[in-house]
């Protein structure tokens, strides 16, 4: 047993930050027996008519998404602040130094137990949420690619946490002041979110379906699909936005007829793209933490050697 006492830097880091690290396991908690409970209310599969167990659920995964996607950007605030420049700027790191204990010894410690910290708890939550999310997927703003919900219901959530861990690694250094480091750390974070977020459907090739002008549009793409583009084909294979004859509601055979309208198109991404964009999503935002935590590192040993 003794081979697994935390011993050193990592003792103290867990001594030091131990109410937030017994929080942790007390959200996870907390949210399962919330998520088991609202399941319950809501009663199984193939009810006809949504209850209101079923109501408060969905508007609770709609709402808890939304809250995991900020996540990473409490965490990356914590370690940068309370873990890091708190310490820099207190001059109370040089304590740890007297105790047989180098530099990088003491930014490792504090790395090492956020991250895994972060990533057993972000996973945890991410099986909590699909919990929940699992008996109101598909419904308005609970689809896999919305925003929030693609987050919350796959590993790349658990890879932003570990960029946030890494972020505020080296700006807990950089600024050395807890405030500011918190909110440097927590810009950062939330800039990379949105603007990952904002690219991550343009990997992957969308497919395109056709059909005649008489066909019904409700039946262009699949109901889980995630629709990037809509519109109309002309007889030279030309396209057209869907709002081409909207002035001319009343009339739109003859605006089709003159502008040789023959079919209809549309753009998408199909659900079997979920896995694939979560993949690639997850080694980029990883391959960004480690180039974040080797500078880290680097300005560790430029500064204190």
């Amino acid at each position: 047993m003794s081979t697994l006492t935390l011993k050193g830097p990592y003792w103290a880091t867990v001594r030091q930050h131990r109410r937030a690290a017994w929080a942790v396991p007390a959200l996870i908690a907390a949210g399962l027996a919330l998520v088991v409970a609202l399941r319950m209310w809501a009663g199984p599969r193939g009810i006809p008519y949504p209850n209101r167990g079923y109501n408060v659920l969905r508007l609770f995964m709609e709402f808890g998404g939304t809250y995991l996607l900020l996540l990473p950007v409490l965490v990356g605030a914590f370690v940068a602040g309370p873990m890091t420049a708190r310490e820099l700027e207190s001059g109370t790191w040089r304590l740890a130094l007297t105790q047989s204990t180098t530099p990088r010894a003491w930014l490792g410690a504090k790395v090492l137990v956020a991250a895994v910290v972060a990533a057993l708890g972000s996973a945890a939550l991410v099986a909590v949420y699909r919990l929940g999310w699992d008996r109101v997927a598909g419904t308005y703003q609970l689809a896999w690619s919305d925003r929030g919900t693609y987050e919350a219901t796959g590993p790349v959530l658990v890879a932003y946490c570990l960029l946030g861990v890494a972020l505020g690694a080296l700006v807990g250094q950089l600024v050395r002041r807890t405030l500011a480091a918190m909110a440097v750390t927590g810009l950062l974070t939330g800039l990379v979110l949105l603007g990952l977020g904002s690219l991550r459907w343009s990997v992957l090739s969308t497919q395109t379906a056709t059909m005649p002008l008489s066909g019904n549009p409700a039946r262009l793409v699949p109901h889980d699909a995630l629709l990037t583009d809509v519109g109309f084909l002309t007889a030279t294979g030309g396209r057209l936005p869907a709002h081409t004859c909207i002035e001319r509601k009343h009339d739109a055979a003859a605006c089709f007829a003159d502008l040789h309208v023959t079919a209809r198109y549309a753009e998408f991404h199909p659900a079997s793209h979920y896995w694939p964009t979560q993949l690639m999503e997850t080694s980029l935002v990883l391959a960004l933490s480690a180039a974040a935590l080797y500078a880290a590192f680097r300005l560790l040993r430029a500064r204190r050697g």
